[in-house]
Order: structure tokens, then sequence, then C-alpha cells
């Protein structure tokens, strides 16, 4: 049997190359930088860490290609989620903000996905309050960058995400922007979705980019974007009103985005490129009823919602400074950013049944959250002996202030007040800051081995020490086929409403744990200082077939042991000073299991490497997800994904494309957040809050027209035999039925180069 022959790059660029894929900010550098501009030293590393970047099998890629041919209708989450190991999910099994699902990867939860733009963590969702079951009132960080302005999107699950720190346990989304051209261009973009059914909200997109030198040295990227997508009516879901209900459950929320983004590129020399970034984001809701756990809803969420008003606005502004530059064999990287966000909302109550509830049409509070920044890494690659080494050593500090008045402002004196509770509540502040460093060497072992070992060193302000080891192995059978696997530690530190004993939720009895009833004067939860943060050790093997004629075939088998996931307590740790309340705090569940399987088959049918006719496949199916303590799911997901595409590209200018998702049965959690028995709840219908969801599959089609080499034309249908899924109830009471599934709509979209 003949030795195979490693592809790899010349090492003369593997040391940049590693550094590009292993590192967060490295990820940002897309490979298609090289056909941007003329290309320099660093534009040929980019080429090379794609190649690198597809080694990896918990690795998946969106290009250019992907985003034209089936445009999303606002979020990128709607493209992000047909990839293997990724669902929508709530951050919890309680079904608060049903329609407000977040990217969960590998059933880990979204808190758990680590979200970048250009390789620079996104946070904004850490200003919007968590609630009592551990779910926020939002849509995620994936809706900053219009689909119009991505050049790629790149997912990465499993042990090789853990070394991006804190928030990868699951693993980490990078949106990657389009980058400055060598010639003066642009394009506008345009996207109109219809519909079929008038009670859904249809959307409507205008996108502009412009980009090109400025001098020899000097060029610069520009773009904005403007889209409206309605809210669903208030009709949706009407039929799933309770008898004394005033609100219906509420369909899918509304969004107005606006979008303006500018990058300056400086090309010093060949060597030494450095790119100053602004931008600045508006995202404002319309309002479509939603509320947190009261199920009958108020004449006022009836009336916000009928007027389409808008109840929450948040403003994003961040800019970054970032340098990389060649050193001979050697590359380096560094990068200042900040993040701001202001998160401006109507308010909502703090307590008990009111929870979540808009109260007041004139009452207006605004959280702010400021993150700043530096990181950058340096990549070595040596010789010891016959075996290549490629070293990477990086460093990152960041440094988080969060000032949120009204979330403190829930009264604690039921009770005659809890004890030492700092009366001025720290008015509404918390800070943490994070240092890391890290290490990490790929070894070349002959032609067949390479191994990964690497290790990141985290201090955190309030949590301390952590130390997350990895090592990931891939072994080369033959030629085409290759044995991959890895381990790593990973961790997530309590985030700022959680680890701050200023932080109560408080409720007069219901939402007291069966176990531990209400003294006379409710329930407190308090937030916690001395909480662990979150851990997991995650492991994965698998097999990949690549061969050269453009097939692709791989099975990955993964499992990680959650421990230490955070939680509202339901074992009272004291009580108030009269002895009439009862006082919980957040605290760490024991252990949580989380396994699966995920792979893709990719067949060319037609042309060389399928470049006629395609069918893209590929699975994920859960094992098991859940708490190990109470056997309770950790998010209701389903028990298996499937997405199927034909890609055809039936003329020269002419592409057709036809798309299939199959979700397996979902099933709702039994307990609720007091680990009580959701049956044994009053008023509470059994075979409703155990409800499955089953089984259902959704088909697409769409088709891609270019006139000319710049302008192009699209349309499609989504949802083409139109399956419809209704939200039973906005909270626990329907089981799994906690979201809606949209009917058959109509799209159109335009782009215009010049």
């Amino acid at each position: 049997m003949s030795r195979p022959t490693p592809r790899r790059p010349a090492a003369s660029a593997l040391s940049a190359s590693i550094a590009l894929l292993l590192s967060a900010p490295a990820l940002a550098q897309s490979a298609s930088d090289a056909t941007d501009r003329d290309a320099t030293d660093l534009d040929t590393v980019r080429v090379t860490a794609e190649a690198i970047a597809r080694q990896a099998l918990g690795t998946s890629v969106i290009t250019v290609e992907d985003i034209e041919r089936r445009p999303p209708a606002n979020d990128l989450s709607e493209l992000i989620r047909t990839m293997p190991g990724v669902n929508l999910t709530g951050n919890s099994s309680s079904g608060q903000y049903g329609n407000n699902r977040q990217i969960d990867l590998r059933g880990m939860g979204p808190e758990n996905t680590l979200i970048l733009v250009d390789g620079k963590p996104v946070g904004s969702r850490d200003s919007i309050r968590m609630g009592r079951s551990g779910e926020r009132n939002t849509r995620g960080d994936t809706n900053w960058v219009p689909a119009e302005a991505v050049e790629r999107i790149e997912v990465l699950r499993g042990p090789a995400a853990a070394r991006y720190g804190s928030g990868a346990s699951g693993g980490v989304v990078n949106i990657i922007t389009k980058r400055p051209t060598g010639e003066l261009g642009g394009s506008l973009s345009l996207f109109g979705q219809v519909p079929q059914h008038g009670v859904e909200g249809g959307s409507q997109r205008a996108g502009v980019t412009l980009s090109g030198p400025l001098t020899e040295a000097l060029s610069f990227r520009l773009y904005g974007n403007l889209n409206k997508t309605e809210a669903d009516s208030l009709d949706l879901n009407a039929d799933y009103l309770t008898g004394a209900g005033i609100t219906p459950p509420a369909g899918r929320e509304g969004v107005r985005n606006k979008d303006v983004n500018a990058l300056l590129r400086w090309d010093i020399n060949d060597a030494q490129v450095v790119e100053f970034e602004a931008g600045t984001s508006r995202q404002g809701n319309i309002y479509a009823g939603d509320r947190a756990v009261s199920l009958d809803g108020t004449p006022l969420t009836t009336e916000l919602a009928e007027q389409g008003a808008e109840t929450n606005r948040m403003y994003r502004n961040s800019g970054a400074v970032t340098h990389r530059g060649r050193w001979g064999d050697a590359s380096s990287r560094v990068t200042v950013a900040f993040e701001g966000t202001n998160n401006k909302r109507l308010n909502e109550g703090l307590a008990g049944g009111p929870e979540g509830t808009i109260g007041n049409a004139t009452a207006w509070s605004t959280s702010r959250l400021r993150n700043a920044s530096i990181d950058g890494e340096i990549s070595l690659p040596t010789a010891i002996g016959a075996t290549e080494h490629v070293w990477t050593v990086g460093f990152e500090h960041r440094d988080s202030e969060l000032e949120d008045p009204y979330s403190m402002s829930q009264s604690g004196s039921s009770g005659g007040g809890i004890p030492g509770l700092d009366p001025t509540r720290g008015g509404g502040k918390a800070d943490a800051q994070t240092s890391a460093v890290f290490v990490e060497d790929n070894i070349y072992v002959g032609e067949r081995w390479i191994v990964t070992p690497g290790v990141r060193f985290d201090h955190h302000s309030q949590f301390g020490n952590h130390t997350s080891p990895s090592l990931n192995v891939q072994f080369a059978l033959s030629e085409d086929l290759k044995l991959k696997g890895g381990v790593a530690r990973a961790f997530k530190a309590p985030n700022l409403y959680q680890s701050n004993p200023n932080y109560l939720y408080y409720t007069m009895g219901f939402g007291c744990p069966d176990n531990f009833p209400s003294l006379g004067m409710g329930c407190y939860i308090l937030g916690n200082a001395d909480l662990d943060p979150e851990t997991s050790l995650n492991k994965e093997i698998g097999i990949e077939w690549a061969p050269v004629s453009g097939h692709h075939a791989s099975l990955t088998y993964f499992h990680n042991d959650y421990e230490d996931k955070v939680i509202a307590g339901f074992t009272p740790v004291d009580v108030t000073l009269d002895g009439t309340g009862r006082i919980f705090q957040w605290e760490n569940a024991p252990e949580a299991v989380v396994q699966g399987l995920e792979g893709n088959f990719n067949i060319p049918l037609l042309g060389e490497r399928g470049s006629v006719l395609k069918w893209n496949n590929n699975v994920t199916w859960m094992i098991e997800n859940e708490n190990k303590v109470t056997g309770q799911p950790l998010s209701v997901i389903p028990e298996y994904t499937v997405n199927t595409s034909l890609d055809w590209q039936a003329t020269e200018a002419l592409s057709l494309l036809l798309t299939g998702t199959f979700y397996g049965r979902q099933e709702p959690a039994t307990r609720d957040m007091n680990n009580d028995d959701r049956c044994a709840e009053a008023g509470a219908d059994c075979d409703a809050v155990r409800q499955v969801r089953d089984p259902y599959n959704i088909w697409g089609i769409g088709a891609r027209y270019r006139i000319t080499p710049k302008i192009s034309l699209g349309g499609g249908v989504n949802n083409l035999l139109d399956k419809r899924l209704f939200r039973e109830s906005n909270s626990q009471y329907a089981g799994a039925a906690t979201y809606n599934e949209p009917g058959r709509s109509y799209y159109v979209s335009m782009n215009i180069g010049f």
C-alpha cells in the first residue's frame, strides 16, 4: 500500500495559515481577499487558510454563492441553520420567546454559541436581561450584518472551538464581510418576500456596497442596509387563545434594520497591513404580543400588537484597528476593538406573573453595555528533526461594563427585607475583565499524522483562573480517507446578571418550588457572585472521505459532558428578616450530557466536481440532551435534522435549487424550572404540557438568472408544500408547540453591480 501524500501548504506560508485558522480573529480573513486585490504575501496566506479550515470535521462554510442562491429574508440564522450540527432553539425548555429562537450548535444552547463578525466577538445580546428561566427576549447576534455584505460564514463546532474561550462550548459562528477590491465598484441589492397567508409577515430589503482603491496604498469598503420584516398578526395563533385570555400566543416579531459600516485598508507594503473599521446599526422591533410567563396577556399587549408598535430599540456601535504582518516565515496580528450597545425598551415586569410583560406604553429604560478588547497572536513554523511544527502563541484581554438600573429596581422589602442587600443596589452596574494567553502547536508527523495539542489559560476578574487544554488529531488512512478526533475542555463564565448579587427576581407564590412553598411573603431569587463557571469536556471522533472527484462524506460522533450549568435554584439558601419569605439564588446544576451524530454526503452528478448538477446532504441526530439530575431536556430540539439540496447549473446564466429539511420528533420538558411536575400545576392541561411536535418537512425552490455579468435576478418559493405549524402557548403550556413554522411565501431578488 502506497503512503498517502499529505495536502498541506508550503512551510513558508504554513505558520500564518494555521494562525489564521486557529485564532478567533484569524477566521476573519477570507480566501477571496487574494482575488479582491493584487496578490500580496498576506493574501496568499489567506488562500492557504481556507484549505486548512476545511480539514476540521466540525467546520462548515457558507459561501457568497450560497447566499445569492438562497437569500435569507432578514436574519443570517435562516441560512446558518442548514449546516450540520445546527438548530434554532431557545436557551432552555421553557418555551418562552419561542419565535425568537437562536443558533444552537450541537445542542449546547445559544448562550454557548460565540458569534463573531470578521473575527471579533459580538455581545449585544448580553445587554438584555436574563429571566429566571435562563431566556432573554432577544433575536440574538446574527442579524447585525446584511446578507449582501457577507463574503462567507464559517461554522466551527466541537473541541476545536473550545480554544476561543468563554461562550464557545458549543461552537463559533464567524460572519466574514466583503473586503476592499482592487478596482472601484459596488452593487445594489433588492429583496422582497410576500407570504401566501396574510396573517404572516413579509420582508423588504435594500442594500448597497461600494469598495475600491483610494491611492496605491489605501483602499476602502462601505456597506449600508435598510430592511423591514413585518410582524405576524395576532390572528395567526388566535385558535389557541385560552378561555380567559386577552392576547393570543404571539407569532413572529417584526424588525426594522438600519446598518452602515466603513473600512479603510492601508497596505504599508507587501508584508504590513493596517485596517480601520467603524460601524453603526439600529434594530427596532415590530411588536407581536410576546410576553414571558403571562398566559392570558393584557389589554395593553393586545393594543401594542395591533398597532405594530416599536417596543424595543437596539443601537450598536463598533470600531476596530487591526494590524497584520509578515516577518520572514512568521506572521502576526493585533486587533483593538470596541463595541457599545444601547438597549432601549418599554419596561417589562420583573417579578411573578407580570415578568416580561409590558406594563406601561410610555415608560422606557435603557441598558448600556460596553465591551473593549485587545487581542493578537504570532505564528512561527519550525522543524525538529523530520517533524514540522507550526507554533501559534496569542493573548486576549476583554473588559465588559453593564449599566442597567431598571433591572435592579425590583423591591427587596417584602418579608422584612433581604439580609445584607445593598440598599443602593449598586446603581445597576456590573463589570468583568478577562485576560487570556494560549499556545498551540500543529505537528506534522511523517506523511499520515497531524497532531495539534494546545492550551488556553483564562483569568476572570470574578471567577478566577481556568485552564482549557485541547488535543486534535488527524490520521490519513489513505490519500482520500482520514480519521479525525479531538478532546477539549471548555468553559463559560456566568453573565453579568447571574453573577450580580443585586439582581432580584420575586414571586408571591406560584414561582416557589412545591418542596418549598411560600411562607406567606413569597420567594426571592438573587444573583450569585459565588457561582462557578460552566464547564464541558467536549469529545468527537469521526471519519472523512474527500476524493478529488468532488464527492465528500463524513460521519462524526460527539459527546459533551456538561457541568455546573447556571440555573435558578430551587433549594432555599436563607429567609427574609422576618422569616416569612424564602431566598433562593442562581446556582450550578451538577451534570448534563449532550451527545449525537452529525454527517454529510455530497455527490457530484454532472460536470467536473458537480459543476453542472450536485446533490448535497447533511444530518444531525441528537442521541441525548438532558440534565442528568432532573432527567429534563436542556432545550426543545429535534431528534434529528436532515438538510438536502439539489443544485443545477442549467445554463451558464441560469441556476436552479431545490431544498428540503426534515425535522424529527421534538419532546418538551415534563417538569418546570422549579423541578415541579407540570401536570400538577393548577389549571394546566396534562396532555397539552406534554404535547410533542411530530416530525415534519419543509421544501423550497429557487432560481437565479444572470442577465449580464453584473446584473442578476432571482426568485423562489419557500415552504413549497405550505406546511404550517402554530404556537399554541406563549410559555410552557403547549409542550413542544411553542413556535410557528410559517407557510408558503414567494420571494424575488435583484443584484445590480456597477
